[in-house]
């Protein structure tokens, strides 16, 4: 019997302390076990996704949890280099963000953004809203695959993959 892969989520944020939370919150669902990739700013979520320099071996994310307000790259900027290139622009890419400005909601979706969440203030409520991101997006929807020749996902021959070279930012602890 076939076992789902593992699946892997690119986590932008640039505060590390909402990537504990948010990882803390994934493992809480008890939905799934995604290996939580975090890049603190908008130049390291590229360099993750084109596997440069340190990022190298990164995992292809099978989703993205974009915040907007992003040192070095604007996040918006970042939607829309993921969304113009063919390798990348079928993930689907979730834009995580405190802001609730018409702007910002209204030029996400026109870069192809394929869902825009407000980030809860309270813990419970930010906890929830990441139990319908894992069960909508990590349980329910069929991802689509990686086109062929683009990168590393099934290549047992690629060295393991491990954020910051160590487990602090597995969800399975």
């Amino acid at each position: 019997m076939n076992q789902p892969q593992r699946k892997t989520i690119l986590l932008v944020e640039d505060n590390p302390a909402d990537v504990r939370l948010t990882m803390e919150a994934f493992k809480e669902t008890g939905l799934s076990d995604p290996l939580l990739a975090p890049a603190f700013d908008g130049v390291e979520a590229l360099d993750f996704l084109h596997r440069r320099g340190k990022h190298v071996h990164a995992p292809r994310p099978d989703l993205i949890l974009l915040d907007l307000n992003l040192p070095r790259k604007f996040g918006r900027d970042v939607l829309a280099e993921i969304k113009s290139d063919p390798s990348l622009r079928l993930i689907p890419v979730l834009v995580l963000t405190t802001s609730d400005a018409d702007e910002d909601i209204l030029r996400s979706y026109d870069l192809h953004a394929n869902g825009y969440l407000k980030k809860p203030v309270d813990m419970d409520s930010f906890f929830d809203l990441v139990r319908v991101i894992a069960n909508f997006w990590l349980g329910m929807v069929t991802l689509a695959p990686e086109s062929s020749g683009s990168g590393h996902r099934g290549n047992d021959d690629a060295p393991a993959f491990s954020p910051g070279g160590d487990k602090r930012w597995s969800c399975s602890g």
